[in-house]
């Protein structure tokens, strides 16, 4: 029997099975099954009249079973829905599982689903497959979800973190799991990690506009104790520092990830009794929800965001970035796990990525063009 054909329609079992004479033992441990939960091997063995070994041997397509027998194991377990458990197995032979866990802040962002796809992509090319989880910024979900992947013996780690203490990770690092860290660096554990040149991007966006006459320039940010916040409000305040413009903290708002603190900030800023020429936005998110509000506000005003999105090219002014390839980090992160699986023994790595300056229109106006 071909591959394609092992499995059957309903009609096709019925009648196979009935010719071999086990139809009744198959409907009434598949019935079991039920109640039971997901079929075993023994459960397999029962239903076809066969040893726990000859169900092992037809698993494996290993030699030593008739034809007669392997059909009969073959349709029992398609009447149970018997699947193998690789990772189980894996286990139990002392192999690698072939897996390797991703952990990250939320899957429908962008950034992070555009990493997700670096990382797998790298994958394939090992033969690996990638478990990934949303930690949903929270520290204790990150670590339970870190601790969760391990016990599945993931072979490697690559983590957004969200936490600010991963010594308990320590332990299994020694152990010798490579565990990366992705846009964050981790805390209280030397571990390898990949970041983006967060400063240095908002500085260049910051002299940007400050060469075109700009001196208010508001700045809309997300937590300024995240690494990526505050080193994006890092070089916000030393570029405006290099051309002597004073710091203006009524034109700092923080905490605006979500969309309905972003836009109150941007509303707060344009009712200022001087409000800014300019705005700094140091995520995709803030960025689109801030130029949501000014386009429904019919105000235009000179913008650079942190991070490229979609679309931003096509808008009717098309949006000034500072921009990076997420694709491209996640495949760096992967690689260096892989390196790491296959004996890279040099001390931990931090890995800084550029950034570029991407001029398309609303990072040009001058500060006149407010109203």
């Amino acid at each position: 029997m071909t591959e394609e054909n092992s499995y059957f329609t309903a009609q096709e079992l019925t009648r196979q099975i009935s010719n071999i004479g086990k139809s009744a033992a198959i409907a009434d441990t598949n019935s079991a099954m039920l109640l039971k939960g997901r079929p075993t091997m023994q459960d397999v063995a029962e239903a076809a009249g066969v040893s726990l070994k000859t169900v092992s041997r037809v698993v494996n397509n290993e030699p030593r079973v008739s034809e007669e027998t392997k059909e009969r194991v073959k349709q029992a377990i398609s009447a149970l829905g018997f699947r193998r458990n690789d990772i189980a197995r894996s286990l139990r032979r002392g192999q690698a599982s072939s897996t390797i866990g991703l952990i990250i802040e939320d899957i429908a962002n962008p950034f992070y689903s555009s990493i997700a796809l670096g990382v797998e992509q790298v994958a394939q090319q090992y033969n690996y497959m990638v478990i990934m989880s949303n930690s949903e910024e929270h520290p204790l979900r990150e670590r339970e979800l870190a601790n969760a992947l391990l016990r599945r013996r993931v072979e490697g780690l690559l983590i957004v973190p969200a936490g600010r203490d991963h010594s308990y990770l320590l332990p299994e690092l020694q152990l010798g799991t490579p565990i990366i860290f992705l846009d964050r660096p981790p805390i209280n554990l030397p571990a390898d990690v990949i970041l983006l040149e967060n400063q240095g991007g908002a500085r260049k966006a910051i002299n940007h506009l400050l060469e075109r006459g700009h001196r208010r320039i508001g700045l809309i940010c997300g937590d300024p104790l995240v690494h990526t916040g505050s080193g994006r409000t890092a070089g916000y305040r030393e570029a405006l520092a290099g051309y002597g413009v004073p710091i203006d903290e009524t034109l700092m708002y923080f905490g605006c990830d979500a969309a309905p603190q972003a836009q109150a900030a941007i509303q707060a800023l344009l009712a200022l009794p001087e409000p800014p020429t300019a705005i700094f936005t140091t995520s995709n998110r803030i960025s689109v929800a801030v130029l949501r509000f000014l386009y429904q506000q019919r105000k235009q005003l000179a913008f650079i965001g942190f991070d490229d999105f979609d679309f931003a090219d096509l808008l009717p002014l098309p949006v000034t970035v500072v921009a990076h390839n997420p694709v491209e980090f996640g495949k760096i992160a992967a690689e260096l796990l892989f390196a790491r699986l296959n004996g890279d023994s040099r001390p931990p790595q931090r890995l800084i990525l550029p950034t570029e300056l991407i001029v398309r229109g609303s990072g040009e106006l001058p500060p006149s063009n407010l109203h």
